[in-house]
């Protein structure tokens, strides 16, 4: 029997690409508008690479799923690879607005309202990107919006689909479980360690002399960001202030998770510690890179309907505005850069850990 040869158009069924361009515009009895094919195809392309980033995002969560990972091991380092692949995607969609601004107000009224009540808000991959990342429904901006299966809402077997994904274990979780597991705080590894004295046994050396270092560090009019440290690192109640302000402090990873990040921070030069810093660094770049993008379809928005309410029933530009604000999964890991002092005043590390730091398979 022969076998058939591979062809281009075929392999990438492009017949099934190339005619899902369907312009409401161009249906009998409407007039045609010319701008409507660019919105369709930028909007098609987004969802493709949606696709591909959720493709990454399974690979990721699966690594951060197995119970021990051996720095010596490939799993991190193509984590860290995927990490910045979805950055690389992150930057062409924001170049892909810039195309869409290439249509003036004018144009995109031309057939804006054979759109409704459909809206990029149901772009269901885009939300399943959010959920596996771990941005929590109670902290989205209007989060009555997502739990529509109205007019502009999902339908019920998106809005299933959502649902389910957000029950499942988020990276932002998984990321807090690996960091938690750093087994680098335990005593053995600083029996030589020459800190500063602490009258309290509960404190681990190393952190009583960082927090003595970095309180050292601040200015005058930083004083009240002591209190800070230690609500956020060792969850000590910070004396005058209202549970609201607490609230603002609190975050999604736990205290030892946040040591631990900080930790890989201020010592990533280390061999064993590279790796997982560009990991945390390509998460929080992620972050402003969806920021960026929110930022530009804000704007966006904006410049072609104004202050006019969105096709799918939300505010329009206030809503994205909103979520720009929001809508940050890894907000804590950023605010790290609060909590460093210069390298010239680190704690020198024992030279047990020293030892520990180089690649050794703990993971």
């Amino acid at each position: 029997m022969e076998t058939k040869s591979m062809y281009y158009g075929d392999y990438l069924s492009l017949e099934k690409i190339l005619t899902a361009q369907q312009p409401k515009s161009f249906e009998e009895h409407n007039e045609p508008a010319h701008d409507e094919m660019l919105f369709i195809i930028i909007h098609q392309a987004s969802e493709l690479w949606f696709k591909q980033i959720l493709f990454e995002l399974d690979f990721i969560i699966n690594v951060f799923k197995k119970e021990k990972i051996n720095d010596n091991s490939e799993d991190l380092n193509l984590v860290r690879h995927r990490l910045n692949r979805i950055i690389k995607i992150n930057e062409l969609l924001n170049q892909q607005v810039g195309i869409l601004d290439t249509m003036t107000p004018l144009d995109f009224l031309e057939f804006r309202n054979l759109l409704a009540p459909s809206s990029g808000f149901q772009s269901v991959q885009f939300r399943l990107i959010e959920a596996r990342l771990g941005l929590q429904l109670q902290k989205r901006h209007e989060f009555d919006y997502y739990k529509r299966t109205n007019e502009g809402g999902f339908n019920p077997n998106d809005y299933e689909a959502i649902n389910k994904v957000e029950n499942d274990q988020t990276l932002l979780q998984l990321i807090n479980q690996w960091l938690e597991r750093m087994p680098f705080f335990e005593m053995k590894y600083w029996t030589s360690f020459e800190g500063e004295k602490s009258e309290d046994e509960s404190l681990h050396p190393f952190w009583h002399t960082y927090r003595s270092i970095y309180k050292k560090s601040l200015t005058e009019r930083e004083q009240n960001k002591l209190p800070y440290f230690d609500y956020i690192f060792f969850k000590k109640q910070a004396e005058g202030y209202s549970e609201e302000q607490l609230q603002i402090l609190q975050t999604d990873l736990s205290p030892a998770a946040m040591k631990a990040a900080l930790f890989i921070m201020l010592y990533r030069d280390f061999p064993v510690f590279q790796t997982s810093y560009q990991i945390l660094d390509a998460l929080i770049e992620i972050d402003h890179m969806m920021s960026n993008w929110r930022h530009k379809h804000f704007i966006m928005v904006r410049r072609m309907i104004g202050m006019r309410s969105g096709t799918g029933n939300t505010s329009g530009s206030g809503y994205l505005e909103g979520a720009m604000n929001k809508h940050y999964v890894f907000r804590d890991l950023a605010s790290l850069s609060t909590y460093l002092i210069e390298r010239r005043n680190l704690p020198k590390l024992p030279h047990q850990l020293i030892q520990q730091l180089s690649f050794t398979g703990i993971g």
